[in-house]
């Protein structure tokens, strides 16, 4: 996962600037004065240039060559203080490198490993950040591993997993298998950010 400040481009996907997905998170009080609240921006996108560098360079400096890269989310977090205001943008990408699949076994021992930590995942996350997201039925948001689990993602590591809505984590199935093909548009290089606020 890169945590960059991220600049991408549209895919194919049927989302418009106006239509990108987000979840705003409620004030979080900071010790010693002042707020902050995280906003996610949810894509996925084309990686810009600087994007597809840093994956390439995470994937040769791993052994392995990149096949794509996905731009997931734009996680940003504004501070407002007494006498400041100031905030952090950062793309969350999946770099699709050649890795080698785990077994089935290893899968599931995995994907297992994950549903045992959920609920305390969850907690610890609500504490950082104010709250789990929720869907407007009050389902929470799926927990999403950036580097898939079948690809040997840690299945419990906090740069590993973000919450996302559970229509757009179903689409991601396909996706990441586009990208691991070194399919298009997940080869091509895309424009800065593809969304307005």
């Amino acid at each position: 996962m890169a945590l960059l400040f991220a600049a991408c481009a549209e895919t194919p996907l049927p989302r418009t600037a106006n239509a990108v997905r987000k979840w705003v998170g409620p004030p979080v009080n900071v010790p010693g004065g002042g707020q902050f609240r995280t906003v996610i921006y949810y894509g996925p996108w084309q990686c810009s240039r600087q994007l597809m560098d840093y994956c390439a360079n995470k994937c040769s400096g791993s052994g392995h060559a990149l096949q794509g890269c996905m731009w997931l989310a734009d996680v940003k977090m504004d501070f407002q203080g007494t006498v400041m205001r100031a905030g952090s943008r950062f793309g969350m990408t999946h770099c699709c490198c050649n890795y080698g699949k785990l077994s089935p076994d290893q899968t599931a021992a995995a994907r297992s490993r994950w549903s045992n930590a959920r609920p305390g995942f969850r907690e610890a996350w609500a504490n950082r950040f104010g709250a789990w997201p929720t869907e407007p039925n009050g389902r929470l948001y799926e927990g999403h591993h950036v580097r898939d689990l079948w690809h040997g993602g840690n299945p419990t590591d906090w740069d590993n997993i973000i919450p996302f809505p559970k229509d757009l984590h179903t689409e991601l199935f396909d996706l990441y298998n586009e990208c691991y093909a070194n399919d298009p548009p997940w080869t091509q290089v895309g424009v800065d950010y593809p969304y307005g606020e």
